[in-house]
């Protein structure tokens, strides 16, 4: 299957985990309707199948958890979503066995999700949950062809849409460009709403909301350094997320708790925890004296986590990944001996706004430890939370 192929699936029906790119703003974008009479994205899905399921494996063996919580999920689509959306979808769950950190969805009812994200679903229904009620909405909701209808608009107008960057200016570069923005925008609404049906989803099939945020930061974690941010990005930074989604959660959590009374009876247990770590603030305070402040707030925690000052140096030689960890804990560990490089610090996290201050004496410009990242983790040191920290001035 050659790139642009593959790229057709994906673009549209991923999360395209690795290469969040991040901008800030509030997306506003009007849906396109899909005719009745449109039928071009279940032809490109029919076309690309046989490659696909060539590429991939049925969700059996180590994978049969995900089978489940797909078939519990698409027993809980309403009947006028699916009669309204028009074709008769083939449903089925594949797995594509390589290393990668990503799920997209056929138009025709075909979720595959790539090994990396499988194995960090690891035993986790709620994780299993977050990941493939996404992909069922993007399915439901027909958002490929939504996509290619929007595009198709923009282009009548004369100009190229370029995914992902405008290029080099040219005549018609200020249209490229204005319309490659609007393109980037109305895709990350489009994943916007994804996740905002999706936790409604989960939460009428028995799956905690909290596992949508406990997924997002999970594969946060496992990127580091700021993204660049850019007005042609397709997905919404992880941030963004949280913060489009906020009123979202506590409507799916009323329904959630309504319908699912005795949490721990729930098809997904009970909630995860989930840590929220806003953005770091550092000031100086001295000659060579400098004062982090990382404010956070946690939900669903019962005891305290550890928050860990780490350099880039310290990052790599204590994160090490660990897929025999309990459930919905399959990402990387962290050591929990103190290094050189690391400073760390035990909270209950029990206030609406907890602020970790670290005192960071002794620094000054030419020192050797450059503190780049801050992990927030469990009792077992998994990683729940990560975020960046802001340079210092030179």
């Amino acid at each position: 299957m050659d790139a642009g192929s593959s790229r057709v699936l994906r673009l549209v029906g991923g999360f395209l985990l690795l290469s969040v790119v991040c901008v800030h703003s509030q997306e506003q974008s009007d849906f396109p309707e899909v005719p009745p009479n449109f039928t071009l994205d279940l032809q490109i899905a029919a076309q690309l199948r046989p490659e696909l399921i060539a590429q991939s494996v049925p969700a059996s063996g180590r994978y049969a958890v995900g089978r489940l919580v797909f078939e519990r999920l698409l027993a809980q689509v309403p009947q006028s979503e699916l009669k309204s959306s028009g074709p008769k979808f083939t449903w089925q769950l594949r797995i594509v066995e390589d290393g990668e950190l990503n799920a997209y969805a056929s138009p025709d009812g075909t979720v595959y999700v790539e090994g990396g994200l499988a194995q960090l679903a690891g035993p986790s229904t709620g994780l299993w949950a977050a990941i493939l009620s996404h992909e069922i909405t993007h399915v439901v909701r027909r958002d490929w062809a939504r996509r290619y209808l929007y595009q198709r608009s923009l282009e009548s107008a004369g100009a190229t849409i370029v995914l992902g960057d405008p290029g080099l200016p040219s005549a018609t570069w200020a249209d490229s460009e204005k319309l490659s923005a609007d393109m980037g925008r109305f895709c990350r609404q489009l994943e916007i709403e994804a996740d905002r049906n999706g936790l409604m989803l989960m939460a009428r099939a028995g799956y905690h909301p909290d596992f949508m945020p406990a997924l997002h930061h999970l594969l946060h974690a496992q990127s580091s350094g700021t993204p660049a941010k850019s007005l042609y990005a397709m997905h919404p930074c992880w941030e963004e997320r949280d913060r489009e989604l906020s009123r979202a959660y506590v409507e799916a959590s009323l329904e959630f708790e309504r319908l699912w009374p005795a949490w721990y009876a729930s098809p997904g247990g009970n909630p995860p925890v989930v840590v929220f770590a806003e953005e770091p603030t550092l000031r100086k305070t001295g000659a060579q004296q400098w004062e982090l402040q990382i404010p956070m707030r946690c939900q669903n925690l019962a005891g305290a986590v550890e928050v860990v000052l780490s350099s880039g140096a310290s990052q790599e030689a204590s994160a090490a990944p660990d897929h025999a960890d309990p459930p919905g804990s399959s990402n990387a560990r962290f050591q929990q001996a103190q290094s050189p490089n690391e400073l760390r610090q035990l909270t209950g996290c029990t206030s609406p706004r907890t602020t970790i201050t670290f005192e960071l004496a002794g620094i000054h410009r030419r020192s050797s430890v450059e503190w780049t990242d801050v992990y927030v983790l469990d009792a077992w040191g998994t990683v729940l939370a990560r975020a960046d920290v802001p340079r210092r001035p030179r």
